[in-house]
């Protein structure tokens, strides 16, 4: 009985060592593993923040080179805009002058109608008293003569007066028809500007956008 007890206690104790053996192996193998998972970590984080690092560099370079894209679309917007504008300044003085032009054609034209009205009723003037002094058979014959010639005459200066007239009130039509479609023109190529400048801008926001969401 003895020897048995002594084998039992042997064997327990031989089982307990075996026991605590493996929980002290099993405690060196997790510390191990621990320390094995710590470095990766640490290393994990500083690759992570290496890459943190480059991102921010290359975005960095993205924002400088987006300055530097609508600096140079702001640019030769506001040139095509000056560039325009000149245009259609120098449109509008050639079409003042040309109104202007065209007045001072019809004032001098208008004058010499005048003067021709002038001249026509001085000679009127002038055969009424040629002919209150002539001999009485001349009387007739050169009043009928002169009637004629002065209505002639007259006829003649209307129809050129009015075919005058009515070829620059049509130049004149022409030319307010014209300034109505340079404004327009003006109107509608800023308006294509506005909108060419803010798709500029929208694509250059979504080209951004793309970059930052891809990385």
């Amino acid at each position: 009985t003895n020897c048995i007890t002594v084998i039992l206690l042997t064997f327990q104790t031989n089982i307990l060592t075996e026991l605590k053996n493996w929980k002290l192996n099993l405690i060196q193998h997790h510390k191990l593993q621990m320390r094995q998972e710590k470095k990766k970590h640490a290393a994990h984080v500083k690759n992570l923040q290496n890459e943190m690092e480059n991102l921010k560099e290359l975005l960095h370079a993205y924002e400088v080179s987006i300055s530097r894209k609508d600096e140079v679309i702001i640019t030769n917007l506001t040139q095509a805009l000056e560039k325009k504008k000149r245009r259609v300044e120098l449109m509008r003085k050639f079409t003042l002058w040309r109104i202007q032009h065209v007045k001072a054609k019809q004032e001098e034209y208008a004058i010499r109608i005048a003067d021709t009205h002038f001249r026509t009723a001085l000679m009127k003037k002038v055969w009424a008293a040629w002919r209150s002094v002539s001999e009485v058979r001349w009387k007739d014959e050169v009043a009928r003569a002169c009637q004629l010639r002065a209505t002639d005459v007259c006829v003649q200066l209307t129809n050129d007066y009015e075919a005058k007239i009515a070829e620059l009130t049509a130049v004149l039509e022409q030319t307010k028809a014209e300034i109505l479609r340079l404004h327009s023109e003006r109107g509608q190529y800023e308006d294509t500007m506005k909108k060419a400048f803010m798709r500029g801008v929208c694509a250059l926001n979504l080209e951004a956008m793309t970059v930052f969401q891809s990385k």
